[in-house]
């Protein structure tokens, strides 16, 4: 397995410091690469070779300092000599190695300054031999990772949206809304691409509206109502006497301009705003766009944050490659000088079909019908690049009548089915551009398969059968389950019949679902965006095991968690997860991993398996459990007042409180909650579950409390809460254990390295944000202060966001515990258990917040915490693991070893013999 990032960054800072003094090239050359490789957990003698004998310019001969082949050619020199002439002497061997032979880098150094070339994207970086750490990630082939780009096209400008929102704004104002206006926009966007991108003559249309109109823009609508007519009609059935600039637009067809609309009135404002419009260059418009911008006009408040609507074309490109254009290309790249191959390669991908059931506006369809045809672009290149004279029409075989989508409302469709049309035009225009020749599918005479429907209630089989089918992608609905409304309740209901446990899984599941089925006995594969909860907590379990269990689900490459950027203003903060599956295994899986969730690019890396919580590991699913599955003391939630904070206070309303009514002060106790447990702040509660009655009456002060608490629970909607309104005095959840005992954060933010736990005394009453332990031993404190059990909780838990969230069922309850540690063994985590609680309180006035921010933890509790990591992994028999991906796939192991029925069949016979 490939080191981790800070692993590989460590090792960087220690080589730096080994040879900060290193100067001679003939003396330290080979150790120098022996220990750099080894930085990135390689040995240098499985992938490269010193001194590699090659021929030179002039039947010179040479020696490479170190050859890779395919990859890397290093140039060691002494200290102080000269860099470029190194770098030429190096790029001198290159014309007598063999094609396969030849290296995309080139390293250059005289051991304190490091030089690294990229051969292919033509890029080069210097840098001191002391910053290596900070570069480190240049060189991330060497551990294999692969650093992917995902390229975004220029988008339009916002500025397109904000024009046609202006122009649709003022037609709503004179009347005009509904279906016939969107149509009608939808018309005109479609005139203004045409008029800059070849359909149209240029500017033709941008002529025809200031040339024809009148200034105070009255016969506007007139003249547009012909125009749309014009537009679908066939050249040869105009009137002959036809208007001379009317008679040069073509004919479309596809239906776009089919169909009676109002006539539309203009005003001389919105005369100003169509030549607005007419005047912007739409040549670069991102069909991508197209469907956002229809939202950002129809609707003001979207209009406002148009990148909540607006899917980039980077996050597009994160499925498409994967699934299906990294493996098309890499085919091509293998057999674009052998024609008959390449011919029978052409003919295959023209007759792959895709399909987007929950395509939108038609993102995804856009993105990845322009990317196989920029593919068929080079294809035709090798195949007829030598022709002086190419009719392209005739090998042009990619259309955009291989892709469907299933979208639920009308307008959506529509838009998709125009944009496809647009991007089509684009990839014309490019191969136009590419082979000297004008190329255009005008009149319109193929179309995408759009139909509008419920994907979750209409059967796939009717848009394409699945024999006929390769491969699904999109991006369904990101709804919560508490957010969804009756009809899309409905439609889990109709996936999901007779599912226990169905009720808590998010809307865009039963997408998977229901593809599952669909792709039964077939290799078509699949690549869903979706919420990054379907591969955490409890969901998991429910989920996963549908899909295991009835459909043979294999996972084949998965984006672990990463932020839904856009492009527009407006940026929707949304974390997801890809995943592409299919129901049959395959050999080459890769995991995109990002060393932050707000990266922009991700590391691909090659694995043996990828199970539900995007892991190299077995595809083991975590279910809900009542009770830990170790034995371990149970774990609970803390109080639950439900007292409408008439029993809380801060230290200031607590004295005030007291002043009035002296006798309450020994009913307050402290008040713990996650923001407190973390920041160290003060609160109190009045904890009157011990008052005696008569006790009670002589406080006025507090029976104004209970009575208002009363009240509170009395007007609630919950009959629980009602039920506990004659007893207000008393919680509706009671959790006060006696002694010392073990508390943690129900959510904690992902930047920490260890989630802190602590021990509290029992003068504390802790809230419902804190799970409790009503024990008070180092040795579970030691365990889940770990980095082993942090590792547990990343890949287990569920998200608040991109917060933790500790849950009892899932993350505690499931928890392999070591088996079977010996006396020295729990002593010693005991020992760094104490060790971290006494460095904590080296720092009174820090709270654990300060304390454990990965900015401002404190050496000494960095050292402790890895002492005590030390201690656990010799508990689960192990001297460390070299990445945390090994670490979570031993857990993963560990816990089906517990969970297998012979061990628990073994685990009842131990019982009954003690």
């Amino acid at each position: 397995m490939a080191l981790s990032w800070n692993e590989i960054k460590q090792r960087a800072v220690q080589f730096a410091s080994e040879y900060a003094n290193a100067k001679q090239e003939n003396a330290e050359t080979h150790s120098f690469y022996n220990d750099f490789f080894h930085v990135f957990g390689i040995s240098r003698r499985r992938v490269a070779s010193f001194e590699a004998p090659v021929k030179k310019l002039g039947d010179k001969k040479g020696r490479m300092d170190l050859f890779w082949k395919g990859m890397l050619v290093a140039e060691q020199k002494s200290a102080g000599r000269d860099l470029v002439k190194a770098k030429e002497q190096a790029l001198d061997y290159f014309p007598h190695l063999k094609e396969y032979e030849l290296p995309r880098y080139l390293m250059i150094s005289d051991f304190q300054t490091l030089e690294l070339h990229d051969l292919e994207e033509k890029t080069e970086i210097r840098f001191p031999l002391q910053e290596l750490h900070l570069n480190i990630e240049h060189f991330g082939f060497i551990a294999g990772y692969t650093k992917r780009k995902f390229e975004d096209q220029e988008p339009v400008n916002i500025e397109a949206a904000n024009l046609i929102g202006d122009l649709h704004d003022s037609l709503v104002e004179n009347g005009y809304y509904g279906i016939e206006l969107e149509r009608f926009l939808i018309r005109i966007l479609f005139c203004l691409f045409s008029d800059n991108t070849g359909i149209f003559e240029k500017h033709l249309f941008k002529f025809y509206i200031e040339e024809k109109s009148s200034e105070d823009g009255s016969n506007i609508g007139s003249l547009l109502e012909g125009l749309f007519q014009t537009l679908n009609q066939k050249k040869e059935k105009r009137p002959k006497n036809m208007d001379e600039d009317l008679a040069k637009f073509p004919y479309i067809n596809g239906d776009l301009f089919a169909g009676y609309l109002p006539l539309f009135s203009f005003d001389s404002n919105m005369r100003t705003q169509m030549l607005k419009c007419c005047h912007f260059d739409w040549s670069r418009i991102s069909p991508a766009i197209f469907g956002a911008m229809f939202q950002a006009a129809t609707d003001q408040n979207k209009r406002r944050s148009l990148g909540a609507h607006y899917t980039s074309e980077q996050n597009i490109l994160k499925v498409i490659q994967p699934l299906f254009m990294d493996e098309l290309t890499a085919q091509f790249e293998k057999i674009k000088h052998n024609k008959n191959k390449l011919a029978e390669f052409h003919a295959k991908i023209a007759k792959l079909t895709f399909l987007d059931p929950a395509c939108g506006c038609g993102n995804f369809l856009i993105i990845a019908y322009r990317e196989l045809r920029l593919l068929e672009i080079k294809i035709i290149h090798e195949l007829f690049s030598n022709q002086l004279e190419l009719d392209v029409a005739k090998f042009v075989h990619v259309n955009i009548n291989q892709f469907y989508g299933i979208e639920i409302e009308e307008l959506p469709a529509k838009i998709a089915e125009v944009a496809m049309w647009l991007v089509d035009h684009q990839m014309n225009m490019k191969l136009s551009e590419a082979f000297g020749q004008y190329f255009a599918r005008i009149p319109l005479s193929s179309s995408a398969n759009i139909r509008v429907g419920n994907a979750l209630r209409m059967d796939w089989k009717d848009i394409i059968p699945p024999q006929h089918l390769h491969y699904i992608l999109g991006n369904p609905p990101f709804i919560g389950s508490k957010f969804m409304d009756d009809r899309q309740r409905e439609d889990m209901k109709r996936v999901f019949s007779e599912i226990k446990g169905a009720g808590i899984l998010d809307y865009v599941t039963a997408w998977h679902v229901v593809a599952s089925r669909y792709i039964q006995g077939t290799h078509i594969k699949v690549g869903f965006v979706s919420t990054n909860s379907i591969a955490q907590g409890e969901q998991v379990g429910i989920l996963w095991n549908i899909l295991f269990s009835h459909y043979h689900i294999k996972i084949h490459f998965a984006h672990r968690t990463f932020a839904w950027k856009n492009e527009a203003k407006g940026n929707a903060a949304v974390f997801c997860i890809i995943i592409g599956f299919a129901s049959f295994d395959g050999d080459n899986k890769t995991i995109y991993e990002y060393e932050n969730p707000k990266d922009d690019f991700p590391k691909a890396v090659s694995v043996t398996n990828i199970n539900p919580y995007l892991v190299n590991a077995s595809d083991v699913t975590i279910t809900s459990r009542h009770l830990p599955l170790c034995d371990v003391p149970e774990m609970g939630i803390g109080n639950k007042p439900i007292d409408d904070g008439n029993y809380l206070f801060d230290e200031v309303e607590k004295n005030a409180f007291i002043q009035k009514e002296p006798s309450a002060e020994k009913y307050f106790r402290n008040w713990l909650g996650g923001d407190e447990l973390m920041s160290g702040k003060k609160r109190f509660c009045l904890y009157l579950k011990d008052a005696a009655p008569n006790e009670l009456q002589k406080m006025p002060e507090v029976l104004k409390r209970i009575k208002a608490v009363k009240q509170f629970r009395l007007a609630s909607k919950s009959i629980p809460t009602q039920n506990i309104a004659n007893i207000p005095t008393r919680f509706h959840v009671e959790n006060t254990p006696t002694g010392h005992f073990i508390v943690v954060s129900k959510v904690s933010t992902s930047n920490r390295e260890y989630l802190p736990f602590a021990i509290i005394k029992d003068d504390t009453i802790c809230s419902d944000l804190l799970n409790i332990i009503p024990s008070s031993s180092l040795y579970l404190l030691g365990i889940l202060s770990s980095k082993t059990h942090m590792s547990w909780l990343k890949y287990v838990c569920g998200r608040l966001g991109n917060a933790y969230r500790y849950s009892t069922n899932i993350v505690y309850n499931n928890f392999p515990f070591p088996k079977n540690p010996t006396k020295q063994q729990i002593k010693k985590i005991e020992e760094k258990a104490q060790k971290i609680l006494d460095t904590r309180a080296l720092y009174p006035t820090s709270s654990l917040a300060d304390l454990y921010h990965p900015l401002t933890m404190p050496k000494e509790l960095v050292k402790a915490h890895n002492e005590l990591d030390k201690a656990v992994d010799a508990a689960y028999g192990k001297n460390s693991f070299k990445t945390e991906q090994e670490r979570i796939a031993f857990l993963f192991a560990l816990y089906q070893d517990y969970t297998t029925p012979l061990l628990g069949q073994e685990k009842q016979k131990r019982r009954k013999n003690q």
